[in-house]
């Protein structure tokens, strides 16, 4: 009768299976492959860190290009540029002609951007221009207060009548000096083009 042992052989090909199941352990552990992700940081943590000798991202960002102009009316032509400075202090020399000068926007009209006031500042009572639009051929925005404006039109210097005058101060237009029967005087540029910047 054959002998029967109690001892099993493992098959050949499990003792190699054994091997190879050990070296690939001892693998893992020298990289490091049983550390788990949260062992290393925070769950959520989201920060970059470059590598040492990386080369950093430069201290200020590149300016952006300036936005192109908003353009109202033609384009603004070939009249001569007049400081606004100049144009306020000696009017009557520019009376009936065609100047260019440039501003910044203290008041619009309101209700449909018919008008505007330039000045050569945004400090309240500093004198400024109304601005209208020939013939109402177009308007500017109405929360154009704040853009700079250049300007290309005709120079006028008119007297606002009383009703008038009312009317452009319940929309926000200042009148520096008003007669006694409630008109002023003003110096007004008929604007054939606008070009407002931001």
């Amino acid at each position: 009768m054959p002998r029967v042992s109690n001892s099993r052989t493992a098959p050949p090909n499990a003792s190699r299976l054994l091997r190879r199941f050990s070296l690939l352990v001892a693998v893992c552990f020298a990289l490091g492959c049983h550390s788990s992700p949260s062992a290393d940081k925070p769950q959520g943590a989201g920060h970059f860190t470059p590598p040492t000798g990386a080369a950093e991202a430069p201290s200020s960002a590149p300016e952006a290009p300036a936005a192109a102009p908003l353009q109202r009316g033609k384009p603004l032509g070939n009249s001569p540029a007049v400081p606004l400075s100049e144009l306020l202090a000696s009017p009557e020399k520019f009376a009936g002609k065609s100047v260019k000068t440039s501003g910044l926007v203290q008041r619009a009209c309101s209700t449909k951007g018919c008008w505007m006031q330039i000045s050569g500042s945004d400090q309240p009572g500093t004198q400024g221009c109304r601005v209208t639009f020939k013939d109402y051929g177009f308007f500017v925005p109405t929360d154009s207060v704040g853009a700079t404006a250049t300007v290309e039109g005709e120079v006028q210097i008119s007297v606002v009548k009383p009703f008038r005058v009312k009317h452009y101060e319940s929309e926000g237009a200042v009148f520096p000096s008003k007669n006694d029967d409630g008109s002023a005087n003003e110096v007004r540029l008929v604007a054939t083009g606008v070009e407002l910047r931001r």
